[in-house]
């Protein structure tokens, strides 16, 4: 059965807890903080044929089906490939299965990730489902992005932020999931996480730490003109795109930031704190907000999933980088 952990328990109480139960939830919140396990956990209770108080019985038919991943009363609908839209013709099978009568007698569950990777036409396909589902059928859609979510999806379902825990909470949780690494190491990747502690883990499992210190090794190397961005747009193919656009956005907010303020504790990681410093003071604001703009609009064709040139987009960037000293 999926974990509930620490900072969902308030949560969890009030969901699992209703005497009744809405026809839709879109649970919301940022990438890494366990909304899955916390639909699949609800999904489990409220399939559950004999529940213990706020927990699934774990024992019955229906439970033992779900565990099995054979639930005829049970939908999961998400992309067919790793960060592909989902389909209209997807939705349309959904649909499909939410007009049949339950076949163990109880409800119906459908779990939607991520909500916001439906294409337009799937969402619209979705919203009758939504506003009228048939029979006792609950849809729990999980979402990291509701801004991208149609106002009509969201305005059909009960929207539940989910908790973001704390930076003490975090660490504690990452010191039993992560015992090999130091506190500091655990500080480190729930920073590059932006403080969500499951993907903390899960960019320890990827080395991100290391190809953190690989691109910053390059940032430094380029400003000091010992790497060309050739040469450096080549030698990053494993970091992941998002992570990079992710990276030079937060840099470059930096670099404003400091300059607006002359706080030095807000310079960001260790790793960049002089590389920012530096930046912001040869650097003309106006070629910040200019770089920022740039940044910005790329990394939504990022998210996007654009077909792009990463050699040659990545050259872009590195090419206006390092020009950033200097006149305007």
């Amino acid at each position: 059965m999926a974990d509930v952990y620490p900072w969902q328990a308030a949560l969890w109480q009030q969901l699992a807890g209703r005497a009744q139960h809405a026809h839709a939830y879109l649970l919301h919140g940022p990438a890494g903080i366990g909304k899955r396990a916390l639909a699949e956990r609800l999904m489990t209770r409220l399939l559950c044929q004999q529940p213990q108080g706020l927990e699934a019985c774990g024992t019955c038919k229906s439970c033992h089906l779900l565990a099995a991943g054979t639930h005829p009363d049970n939908f999961i609908l998400e992309p067919e490939e790793a960060d592909k839209p989902i389909k209209v013709d997807q939705v349309r099978e959904l649909v499909n299965f939410v007009v049949q009568t339950a076949q163990l007698g109880g409800r119906k569950v459908v779990l939607v990730e991520p909500a916001e990777a439906m294409n337009l036409n799937a969402a619209n396909a979705l919203l009758k489902s939504l506003e009228e589902p048939s029979g006792n059928t609950v849809l729990l859609l999980i979402s990291h992005q509701p801004s991208r979510l149609l106002p009509t999806v969201k305005s059909r379902c009960v929207q539940q932020a989910c908790p973001v825990p704390g930076e003490a909470v975090s660490l504690d949780w990452l010191a039993q999931a992560l015992p090999d690494c130091s506190d500091d190491e655990r500080s480190e990747l729930l920073c590059l996480a932006a403080g969500s502690p499951l993907a903390a883990v899960r960019l320890n499992e990827q080395g991100v730490r290391d190809q953190r210190a690989q691109v910053v090794e390059g940032v430094k190397k380029l400003l000091k003109q010992q790497a060309s961005p050739s040469q450096l747009a080549e030698g990053w193919n494993t970091v992941s795109l998002p992570l990079l656009f992710d990276w030079f956005c937060d840099w470059s907010q930096l670099i404003l930031r400091y300059q607006l303020t002359r706080d030095e504790d807000g310079l960001g990681q260790a790793d960049m704190r002089k590389v920012v410093q530096y930046l912001a003071d040869k650097t003309p604001q106006a070629k910040v907000l200019h770089i920022q703009d740039w940044l910005l609009a790329q990394r939504q064709k990022v998210i996007g999933k654009a077909n792009l040139n990463r050699v040659l987009l990545l050259e872009a960037l590195l090419v206006q980088w390092a020009s950033l000293p200097g006149p305007g």
